[in-house]
């Protein structure tokens, strides 16, 4: 019987290419459901009206997508910077201590299990055909895949951010008066299991337990949130 591999059928879905961007639009989802829910959960329990629960709701929607942008966009540059020095040592490495680079690069395959001669042997043939690449991807460990992009992932995290957080203003506009906090929670809850279940199978790993997750640390969030607007309520 003929195999994948004989025919040429085999493929391997990986997706490693996905975590740029994936990382990013999951933590804004979530932060936008969780963040925005929990802040609509408190003012709803501190006995805020419709008018009230929908402007705060925008307001942190406005203001956690700009922010989530913001932060993705600073942390993202510092990988990059650090990548970019990281290139710069090993370029001028290369440049003044040619041998020495090389012994290093056969050194990393010697310890994932080739013998030194066939290991000195591949080190010479990759550092002639790219040299910088070779210590790049096996002594630093960085690739395409993994590399740093700002601008990537400010838009992903933003844009994620606004459609997670759009969902809970949307349940407190629909929300009867007087079970907001119920129709919040739960709305928002079933939201975040949904994000669990989509961002697991996009990535390749088990639903559920990534909907459990997000649920308990979402529920959390908001539980603790309206405590605290109920006793500012009380307060007040």
């Amino acid at each position: 019987m003929e195999t994948e591999f004989e025919n040429g059928l085999h493929e391997e879905p990986h997706r490693t290419h996905r975590i740029g961007w994936l990382r990013a639009a999951v933590l804004g989802a979530n932060d936008g459901i969780v963040s925005v829910a929990s802040l609509l959960i408190g003012l709803a329990a501190a006995a805020s009206d419709r008018a009230t629960l929908l402007l705060g709701g925008i307001a942190g929607l406005v203001a956690g997508a700009m922010s989530m942008a913001a932060g993705e966009y600073v942390s993202v540059s510092s990988q990059a910077d650090v990548e970019r020095a990281d290139l710069e040592i090993e370029r001028r490495a290369l440049d003044t201590a040619p041998d020495y680079e090389l012994q290093e690069l056969a050194d990393i395959y010697v310890n994932r299990g080739l013998d030194a001669d066939l290991a000195m042997q591949v080190a010479k043939q990759l550092t002639e055909h790219d040299a910088l690449g070779a210590h790049v991807r096996d002594e630093l460990g960085l690739s395409d895949a993994l590399a740093a992009r700002p601008f990537q992932a400010a838009l992903s995290s933003a844009a994620a951010f606004t459609a997670g957080s759009m969902l809970p203003v949307l349940a407190a506009w629909l929300a009867p008066e007087g079970i907001a906090v119920v129709v919040i929670a739960t709305a928002s809850l079933f939201f975040l299991a949904c994000l669990g279940i989509v961002s697991a199978r996009a990535g390749g790993a088990p639903p559920v337990r990534a909907a459990v997750r997000v649920v308990f640390w979402g529920a959390l969030a908001m539980a603790i949130t309206a405590g605290v607007g109920a006793i500012v309520g009380t307060a007040v």
